[in-house]
């Protein structure tokens, strides 16, 4: 059978045509029902730990589908993981993850190794290929936490095909990620110092900046709206673990810092 394995040929061996228009009698369009997707995410290296951001729309097409999505997952006690793209496929590794570290943890009497959680979430991409070539489940996301081994935090971020990146001082991911990149790389180059020299206060500030700024230049990243209370999720990993930081934090934050002057 020659459309084997794949969804769209079958759909073209049995007589339907893909239309961009997608409201045409046996017609197929990716375009007329498109898929709920989140972006954008960050993770960056300060003074005493990882901190991970993400801004909280999902968006479809040019329709916002939601804007309380949290894109900042925790799967264990020291590790979180920031999604970028379809939140169905990046919940459900999310929950695989969860599982298999306490399955771990339980089975062996110990944590699963920070170079095992990096292959563990490999291999969960590698398997979701050909979702993401179909254009139906691509995820793209940072994998941040702490490695009790080396005692820092690291970041590493992913390809849709499972190939991970070390983020030495920071990562970006999702489509609001060129302006973050550019500013990041500014600050680092000649801003007064590095990144990861910030304090807690100077880096959670600076997260806040970056995702409005996003937000200002790409509609599909969500801002901040005072009124409704929304900001994006923000949570911080360090010895102790991860730890989210409170809304109450972030506003204040964000009305002293970030939207008045500083």
């Amino acid at each position: 059978m020659g459309g084997q394995g794949d969804f769209f040929q079958l759909l073209k061996d049995q007589g339907y045509e893909f239309s961009c228009r997608g409201n045409e009698r046996g017609s197929v369009s990716a375009t007329a029902y498109p898929l709920t997707t989140g972006t954008t995410v960050l993770a960056l290296k300060y003074q005493d730990g990882v901190l991970v951001a993400g801004d909280r729309r999902a968006t479809a097409g040019n329709l916002v589908m939601y804007d309380r999505t949290d894109k900042v997952l925790e799967i264990d006690r020291y590790s979180v993981l920031a999604i970028a793209g379809v939140p169905a496929t990046a919940f459900e590794m999310a929950r695989v993850l969860g599982h298999s570290f306490k399955y771990y943890r339980r089975s062996q009497l110990q944590d699963l190794s920070f170079e095992g959680k990096l292959r563990a979430l490999s291999t969960l991409l590698k398997n979701n290929v050909p979702a993401a070539l179909a254009g139906t489940g691509a995820v793209v996301p940072i994998f941040a936490g702490f490695d009790s081994e080396d005692g820092i935090g690291k970041i590493f971020f992913y390809d849709i095909l499972g190939a991970e990146f070390e983020g030495v001082d920071y990562a970006v991911s999702g489509s609001g990620s060129s302006t973050i990149r550019g500013i990041m790389f500014y600050l680092n180059q000649w801003g007064a110092g590095p990144i990861s020299e910030y304090s807690e206060e100077d880096a959670l500030t600076l997260a806040l900046r970056l995702l409005t700024s996003a937000a200002e230049f790409d509609s599909a990243t969500g801002g901040v709206n005072t009124q409704a209370k929304l900001y994006p999720v923000v949570k911080r990993i360090t010895a102790q673990g991860v730890q989210p930081f409170s809304v109450d934090r972030l506003k204040n934050l964000y009305t002293g810092k970030v939207a008045g002057h500083v």
